[in-house]
């Protein structure tokens, strides 16, 4: 089994789970720091560290692809390129490129099935009469004003199914479609979502952003990505991935944080940042729940145990 970008916030997770499962796995990272960050944070989960090997990959490079996918059968594609750029060339090419050395590499091993991470962003950014959206949408990457980080993800996923129905039909490719990923963390960082919920937590965010959009617990997505490589009719499908009820926005959350975890919410901003209100948003999960089995945690759930697991690592400000 390989797990690529094994150190992130969702592979750390994800790894853990397959180890608890009695699987073994390969997983790629770019630095012997990355390493022993990886055996901590299953260590953390309760998971035996000795099932792990690691290969040297970066998604820029073709150096070490095919050595991180020899004999191997099942690819979870999680990792995705660290880039900061806002020039969507630079977002837009390595994201695509690195899913294509991927599948290239998984289509050169023989393996039967890669679960690639995409995300809701490419689905959903393109407007709609009614903002209700489902696996059968696409993101157009030509909509105006359509940021960077959409751009990539709507970009990379289409290459992705391109290249499997052109260049490896014998390979089969699932594809995991979360909204905003939350939830307890394995690493004693705070990356992606996390770092939004330390600002809000800080008192460093004094407005949130006007926003509606989905949460989805990183330990659900985990799960979903295993059920979606062990399921038969999961081939050739995407599956989006959120808790159940409305979409939030980020002045709802912050209102759960304030009101569930006491002194610790104290600094979370009461107001939005100027603008429109956000329009109303659907995004159905029925798919993943119908087909793998998937069955969220509660919106609110995540949320304050986002914030709890952030005060376990001692990664917020201490409340004066």
């Amino acid at each position: 089994m390989l797990v690529t970008g094994g150190s992130g916030y969702l592979a750390t997770r994800l790894i853990a789970d397959l180890l608890h499962g009695g699987t073994e796995v390969r997983t790629t990272v770019r630095t012997r720091e990355s390493e022993d960050a990886v055996r901590e944070a299953v260590r953390r989960a309760g998971a035996d560290d000795s099932g792990i090997e690691f290969v040297r990959a970066s998604l820029t490079d073709d150096e070490g692809w095919a050595a991180a996918a020899a004999g191997i059968r099942d690819v979870y594609h999680v990792a995705s390129p660290m880039i900061t750029a806002q020039d969507p060339r630079e977002v837009v090419v390595p994201a695509r490129d690195g899913t294509l050395r991927v599948l290239r590499a998984a289509r050169g091993a023989g393996a039967r099935r890669v679960v690639l991470t995409s995300s809701f962003a490419a689905i959903g950014y393109s407007p709609k009469p009614v903002r209700d959206y489902t696996e059968d949408d696409w993101t157009d990457p030509d909509t105006p004003g359509l940021a960077p980080y959409p751009l990539s993800k709507a970009v990379a996923e289409r290459a992705a199914w391109d290249f499997v129905a052109d260049e490896a039909p014998e390979l089969e490719l699932v594809s995991v479609n979360p909204t905003w990923i939350a939830g307890p963390t394995l690493t004693a960082a705070a990356r992606s979502s996390l770092q939004f919920f330390k600002a809000m937590l800080d008192g460093t965010m004094s407005a949130v952003p006007r926003q509606r959009f989905g949460i989805a617990d990183v330990r659900d997505v985990a799960a979903l990505h295993i059920a979606a490589m062990g399921t038969p009719q999961a081939a050739g499908k995407r599956y989006l991935a959120l808790a159940d009820g409305p979409t939030m926005t980020f002045l709802e959350v912050a209102r759960v944080l304030r009101e569930r975890l006491g002194e610790l919410g104290r600094r979370v901003p009461t107001a939005e940042a100027p603008g429109e209100e956000p329009a109303p948003l659907v995004i159905h999960n029925e798919r993943a729940k119908r087909e793998l089995g998937f069955a969220p945690r509660p919106a609110e759930t995540t949320i304050v145990e986002t914030a709890e697991s952030l005060r376990e690592f001692d990664l917020l400000a201490p409340v004066s």
